[in-house]
């Protein structure tokens, strides 16, 4: 990257990792200087959180306001209806208006903790595409934006032609994902007088069809940003762990076990996700990442109370900073891990270990679980499971046990009181 901003924003997104491309950096970074940009970032609603993978665009949308622009939360409840197809080699399956509405509670919760809400000039707004996608008439929507569209132009984007060229099927339904992605620019702009959009790379399509869409129908420049698809330094897609998506509301995921994410990056990684994922100035990220050996584990250990801190509050980074501590360093209970709670009627016939280690949330199925205690991963208060039909009563539980899965992976398992 040659190009040298003047905007603290465009200076941000360039030294700390998030620029993938752009569609005008020039004109973008002028914009910028002058004054307030409204920026934003559709979010559907497939699940009740938003996960790890999303925190990118989340951290893009908090540096926006935090250099002056105004971010727009874009929940896709229309959008969802149909399903992104990019990069997907099936389409999504397909929610009610009820699914959606109680995803988009979900997910709801978490941007509070990133951006502020507000009626200033650089107050964060929330808004609904379903608010004007729901009201389009078919054949006044062909007549008066398809006809915008090129056929041959779409069959040409990376996310459709990958799509095509491994004969997967691509519903007419899913085909219209990029033209409705494109309207909602083009609403934003007039209502809100949106002027950037961003997403991963994935989404550079999409962006640059909303662009051409403002364009043809308004004759107004706006802009696109994309920010790089990241996968961790040994290929594994970020948002993914050994026990599953990674998700942001805390009653998906336990702050703990997202503190504990963070403390099992690969050392590889440590300086990147510093950068991305923190606030700490940018020379500070990079001396860490440079770290190793010991040394590299207490940058993790920042690392993890810092992207906690953001999302939790600093007092729940603190604690689950705590527990691993009494877990990992003084062999303690750790009174913040995930609990599982079983009463006394659950336990009248006992439980086996197995059953135990699926109930806790360690492994996804029965079979997950017993091949864990065969291949001696299993462990309750550090002594290995060697029988997967091991009947534990409630005599076993009067003192809260630790149950473990591998090395990082603990959960409580107590009496209901």
């Amino acid at each position: 990257m040659t190009y040298h901003p003047k905007s603290d924003f465009m200076a941000t997104m360039i030294e700390r990792g998030f620029l993938a491309d752009c569609t005008d950096y020039q004109g973008l970074d002028e914009a910028l200087s002058k004054g307030v940009v409204p920026g934003y970032i559709g979010f559907d609603a497939t699940a009740k959180s938003l996960h790890v993978g999303s925190l990118i665009q989340i951290m893009m949308l908090r540096w926006l306001q935090k250099t002056g622009g105004k971010p727009i939360t874009l929940m896709g409840g229309g959008t969802t209806k149909v399903g992104d197809p990019s990069f997907r080699a099936e389409e999504r399956p397909l929610l009610t208006n009820a699914q959606i509405d109680a995803n988009i509670d979900g997910i709801k919760r978490v941007f509070a903790a990133y951006i502020d809400y507000g009626d200033g000039p650089t107050g964060a707004i929330m808004v609904n595409n379903a608010e004007w996608l729901d009201a389009l008439g078919y054949l006044e929507f062909l007549r008066d934006i398809g006809r915008h569209f090129s056929v041959n132009r779409m069959l040409s984007f990376e996310s459709v032609k990958s799509r095509l060229d491994r004969e997967q099927s691509l519903s007419f339904l899913e085909f219209n994902y990029m033209i409705l992605q494109a309207y909602d620019f083009l609403e934003l702009h007039r209502r809100y007088g949106c002027m950037l959009q961003m997403g991963g790379s994935d989404q550079w399509g999409n962006i640059v069809n909303g662009i051409d869409l403002t364009r043809r129908v308004l004759e107004d420049e706006v802009y696109g940003l994309t920010s790089p698809l990241l996968t961790t330094s040994d290929g594994r897609k970020m948002g993914k762990s050994q026990g599953g998506a990674v998700w942001l509301n805390g009653d998906m995921l336990s702050a703990y076990e997202f503190w504990q994410f963070w403390r099992n990056t690969t050392d590889a990684d440590v300086g990147r996700f510093l950068k991305l994922y923190t606030e700490l100035p940018v020379e500070e990220c990079e001396r860490m990442g440079a770290l190793s050996g010991s040394e590299i584990n207490e940058a993790k250990i920042v690392l993890a109370n810092e992207v906690t801190g953001l999302l939790h509050g600093h007092d729940a980074a603190q604690a689950a900073a705590a527990t691993a501590r009494d877990v990992f360093e003084k062999g303690g209970v750790g009174d913040d891990l995930p609990t599982l709670e079983l009463t006394r009627a659950e336990l009248s016939d006992g439980i086996s270990a197995a059953q135990l280690i699926l109930r806790a949330g360690l492994a996804k199925s029965g079979k997950e679980a017993k091949r864990l205690i065969a291949e001696n991963g299993a462990r309750i208060d550090d002594i290995p499971l060697t029988d997967p039909g091991q009947i534990l009563h409630a005599d076993a539980l009067t003192t809260p046990i630790r149950l473990s899965a591998g090395k990082k992976r603990h959960a409580l398992v107590k009496l209901a009181d």
